[in-house]
């Protein structure tokens, strides 16, 4: 009897630890929300998949026909994209009141990103995690939803209110389906 315990305690054991193993370290911890980017001519041209995960919100962006170079990416606080300049997603999202930039001594926002690199081909297929951020109703999935932008230059990490990263040139709008 105590050997078919035993057995039956190693099998489960398998079983269980063979399920953990498929789940990726920082793992997902709600549904995904995904987003159609545009650019300034009201195209789409890509997706944005926003995906909870325990470290902030990962955010996969995949896109095509953007001027190649080294872009800023910022989280906007309204899920509005109104071409061709995208001023209706509002100013970076930013609940705590700080200031821009990872290298300001009173930011960062925390809608601020790391820059992200467009091929010479336009493309770009880039993984991005927001700390401290979440895909709730009391963060990215307010009552007026958050916006995805990407900017027609780099971030310089530093200057308020947006890195003088230039002209906003493309943009998802983060909603709840």
């Amino acid at each position: 009897m105590k050997k078919e315990w035993f057995i039956f305690i190693g099998l489960l054991s398998i079983v269980i630890m063979s399920g953990c193993q498929s789940l990726p370290v920082g793992s997902i911890t709600k549904p995904a929300v995904s987003a159609q980017v545009m650019n300034s001519d009201g195209e789409i041209i890509g997706q944005a998949v926003f995906s909870e995960i325990k470290k902030g919100v990962e955010i996969h962006v995949t896109a095509e026909k953007l001027e190649p170079g080294t872009k800023a990416i910022h989280i906007h606080e309204t899920g509005k994209c109104d071409p061709p300049d995208f001023k209706t997603a509002g100013a970076h999202f930013n609940p705590a009141g700080k200031e821009h930039g990872f290298h300001n001594p009173k930011g960062f926002h925390a809608g601020d990103l790391p820059n992200i690199k467009v091929t010479e081909s336009g493309k770009v297929d880039v993984k991005i995690v927001a700390p401290g951020v979440k895909l709730g109703t009391d963060s990215l999935l307010d009552t007026d939803g958050s916006a995805l932008i990407i900017h027609e230059k780099a971030d310089d990490y530093k200057t308020d209110p947006a890195g003088n990263s230039g002209n906003r040139i493309a943009c998802a709008a983060i909603q709840e389906a």
